[in-house]
């Protein structure tokens, strides 16, 4: 997979040459970064991550992965909802 890089269109000149965005694996990584970066930002909006009011390294650890299992809770029923209609259609078809 391409780095992950995003390319800056705007009115300056890209840093970022076609070398790097012609390969299909930066199309894809274009694609799924919403997944990781939507994750985060709930983590930090949400979750308590934030400003982390806890000490030590074990104890934020802690929290990360607390915070990352409650985020994966809340979309389980999204995620199961939507295998299930994608089960649906292929029967269908």
């Amino acid at each position: 997979m391409t780095p992950h890089v995003s390319e800056n269109n705007n009115v300056r000149r890209s840093s970022i040459d076609r070398r790097t965005t012609r390969h299909p694996g930066y199309a894809l990584s274009l694609s799924r970064r919403w997944l990781v970066e939507k994750g985060f930002g709930w983590l930090k909006q949400i979750g308590p991550l934030r400003q982390v009011k806890l000490r030590g390294l074990e104890k934020v650890d802690w929290l990360f992965v607390f915070s990352c299992a409650a985020h994966n809770l809340i979309r389980l029923p999204l995620l199961i909802a939507q295998q299930h209609t994608e089960v649906l259609s292929e029967q269908c078809a």
